[in-house]
């Protein structure tokens, strides 16, 4: 089914016949109120040929964020070429899952409300997760939407939860420990927790501190029962090991690292690889589509 500016729920790529069967290249797009992601991969070359990171210092408003999206857009070469496919992730803390068998399409709003603020306006959608049989239900960003509709016409959009859900699925390893997996970014940090290879808990908290964020962390060690001894934590996203968060983390749980994923695709040379795990989300939705 087509996305339009009336049904904005609709998730579908515009495949532009125009484009040589030799350059076909796809654009993916990750949004946050702090701050905006970009990846381009070619896949005739099977490379990743552009990423880029712009952190904002603040968490924004959608049409402020809008306003940067559209400078970005606007004054990059790179993105004045077609592509073949565009992807949007929208990132926020407005989604709830749901067990498939469970979920009704009419009562989105009511995953909702107990645990998001949402208004009586706002837009609610949802991703299927077929890995684990789950639904996610969430508010995307429908200013952002109306916009890459103008821009690029048809595309796709999820939410970063249901890439970071599927891709930690899709890919576990088999370990008789449990492992938390943390997506951090600049005010909010996305938390998994996996055991005997299924999903335990998925939670978005935002924080403002160091103190909020090791709260929020030990806080999920407590309800599930997690040992700091010897539970593993993964970390991805916009933290390094000389950051005051990580340092904090590391004081109190002792197995912590940095996603370290093969990917299937080449980088291109001019990409640094050293922090790629800042990147998971977007580098992850290229196969999730």
């Amino acid at each position: 089914m087509k996305y339009s500016l009336k049904e904005t729920g609709q998730k579908v790529i515009q495949i532009k016949n125009s484009l040589k069967i030799n350059d076909i290249k796809e654009l993916s797009i990750q949004i946050n109120l702090n701050g905006l992601s970009f990846c381009i991969l070619n896949k005739t070359q099977n490379t990743i040929e552009f990423l880029k990171a712009i952190p904002f210092g603040q968490k924004l408003t959608p049409n402020e964020v809008l306003n940067h999206l559209k400078a970005e857009l606007s004054n990059n070469i790179v993105f004045s070429e077609d592509f073949n496919a565009v992807l949007v992730i929208h990132q926020n803390e407005l989604s709830t899952l749901v067990p498939e068998q469970l979920y009704d399409p009419n009562h989105k709003t009511d995953y909702l409300k107990f645990n998001s603020k949402i208004l009586r306006n706002d837009f609610i959608t949802e991703d299927d997760i077929a890995v684990n049989k789950s639904v996610n239900v969430y508010v995307p960003y429908v200013n952002i939407n109306n916009y890459i509709f103008e821009t690029f016409g048809e595309f796709v959009y999820k939410h970063s939860s249901s890439i970071f859900i599927d891709s930690v699925l899709q890919n576990i390893e088999p370990r008789e420990t449990p492992t938390v997996y943390i997506n951090v970014n600049l005010n909010s940090v996305e938390v998994l927790v996996i055991d005997n290879n299924k999903l335990q808990l998925f939670n978005v908290f935002e924080y403002y501190s160091k103190e909020d964020f090791l709260y929020y962390i030990l806080f999920v060690f407590e309800q599930k029962k997690l040992n700091t001894e010897t539970t593993l934590v993964e970390l991805s996203g916009f933290i390094k090991q000389d950051d005051a968060i990580y340092q904090a983390l590391y004081t109190y749980v002792r197995h912590v690292s940095f996603t370290d994923k093969d990917y299937k695709y080449l980088i291109n040379a001019n990409i640094n690889k050293q922090h790629l795990y800042q990147y998971y989300l977007i580098l992850n939705s290229l196969e999730c589509v």
